[in-house]
């Protein structure tokens, strides 16, 4: 009788031309003996093209470990990293990371729309002052996109908090993102930054508590 596992799938896109394709493979050969993957399927896109085309991926080797979707070459240890961060809140972050820091807006907007619950990973870079800048500028490309919706107007009581973080920068960011938002309960959070001892968030304030209507 075959015992039932936790372990998770994986998907390995890879070319005949690809470099690093063979390391992924090997590494990933090693995870499926010692069990920590339960099925891997690898497909070559220059025999099964359509297979590229449907996921949208453009280059190889391209991964779907579990939850995760990665791009590039990544070592064993690497990979039983992203294994270990799967089904945890950090773990979401560190994929949103990666995303954003690879230009992959789209494909973080769709993880966003079909589950909107993941802003709260998604906010957890905004609250570490160590976010690089690239994340930061995607985050904020992603509150655009999501201006006036209801899945960030869900995340104002997180974004009101964040309003009042020790750092400026994320101030003035949860400020900006508030009144993306246009929730009703912004208002409150907004007024008390108006006396911000920074002035760009004062600024931003102003200019959050102007576009809500308030």
């Amino acid at each position: 009788m075959t015992e039932a596992t936790d372990s998770p799938e994986a998907l390995l896109l890879v070319g005949s031309g690809c470099p690093h394709c063979a390391a992924v493979l090997q590494a990933l050969g090693e995870l499926v003996k010692g069990g920590e993957i339960a099925r891997l399927e690898v497909v070559n896109i220059g025999r099964r093209p359509e297979v590229a085309q449907r996921l949208g991926v453009r280059s190889v080797p391209w991964l779907r470990l579990g939850p995760f979707e990665l791009q590039g070459q990544y070592s064993l240890t690497e990979l039983r990293q992203w294994l270990a961060r799967a089904g945890t809140r950090e773990g979401m972050s560190a994929w949103f990371s990666e995303l954003l820091a690879s230009g992959r807006l789209g494909r973080a907007e769709a993880l966003l729309r079909r589950d909107p619950l993941l802003f709260t990973a998604l906010f957890d870079l905004l609250a570490d002052p160590a976010t690089e800048l690239q994340v930061r500028i995607g985050i904020g490309a992603l509150a655009e996109d999501f201006a006036g919706d209801p899945a960030l107007q869900a995340q104002a009581p997180r974004l009101c908090a964040l309003s009042r973080h020790d750092d400026p920068r994320v101030r003035l960011d949860a400020c900006h993102y508030l009144g993306l938002s246009g929730a009703a309960e912004a208002a409150e959070c907004l007024r008390a930054r108006l006396d911000d001892e920074d002035a760009e968030v004062r600024e931003e304030a102003r200019e959050a508590l102007s576009a809500i209507g308030a």
